[in-house]
């Protein structure tokens, strides 16, 4: 995989995330490390937390494998860093949640910062520093290539519930920056292992992973992540699970 850096833990990174004004109620979903910028993913073996650069000022793509949870969870964490999320899906009673968890504005209508869109082609909007943009494409497991990323500040997500033998084929899994997985069964890890290139030992330990247990996937990157909520999310979202 020819791939950017994107996960980023204490001591290799010398830039920071740029600032942004959000509503302190969204700022209570997340606590940020102290010591950089990037968004909060969860915590490595020592319980240090590990972050990722996933609105940054290049087209970046991403897949989390293994259900909703996850997907959401990053998609509130972005909301709390001042992005506009819009997910296209053909689920969007799944995502409602994030629109409930934006709020209303004082007139009483939802807070425009989320967007659920049907699964078809439409103009993304322009995207800046001050207003980056998380597109998350919920389209099933082999997932059309309708919203690459072009431009700086956009980041596509793609959501896979599972991994199916023809995602291999795909630009989502084949270009993706950061790969996001939670546990799998012994053929979709194997499956796994040919599409990016990892070994026995490390399918292992995918099938054996916890509902809280991540591995990220990068470029020369395998790192496991213990996912970490706080309270105003397990509010939002439950429990920290797998599946959806």
């Amino acid at each position: 995989m020819s791939r950017t850096r994107t996960l980023d833990t204490p001591g290799n990174s010398t830039g920071t995330a740029p600032e942004f004004l959000v509503r302190p109620e969204m700022l209570d979903l997340v606590s940020p490390p102290g010591d950089r910028g990037g968004m909060i993913i969860g915590a490595g073996p020592t319980g240090e937390p590990l972050t990722a650069s996933i609105l940054r000022p290049e087209p970046t793509r991403m897949v989390t494998v293994g259900g909703l949870y996850l997907a959401r969870q990053i998609a509130l964490r972005a909301m709390a860093a001042g992005a506009w999320v819009h997910v296209v899906t053909g689920r969007p009673g799944a995502w409602r949640v994030l629109e409930r968890a934006a709020g209303l504005t004082p007139d009483g209508k939802p807070v425009p910062v989320v967007s659920l869109r049907k699964l078809a082609p439409y103009d993304v909007p322009r995207v800046t520093e001050e207003s980056p943009l998380l597109l998350i494409h919920d389209g099933g497991a082999v997932p059309q290539e309708m919203f690459p990323p072009r431009v700086p500040w956009q980041t596509t997500m793609y959501v896979l519930p599972y991994l199916h033998p023809q995602a291999g084929s795909g630009a989502a899994t084949n270009t993706a920056d950061l790969i996001l997985l939670q546990r799998l069964p012994l053929q979709q890890a194997q499956l796994a292992a040919r599409f990016w290139y990892f070994g026995q030992q490390q399918i292992q330990h995918l099938t054996q992973l916890k509902d809280d247990g991540v591995i990220a996937l990068g470029d020369n990157l395998w790192e496991p992540i213990t996912l970490v909520t706080g309270a105003k999310e397990r509010e939002i979202l439950g429990p920290i699970r797998r599946g959806d």
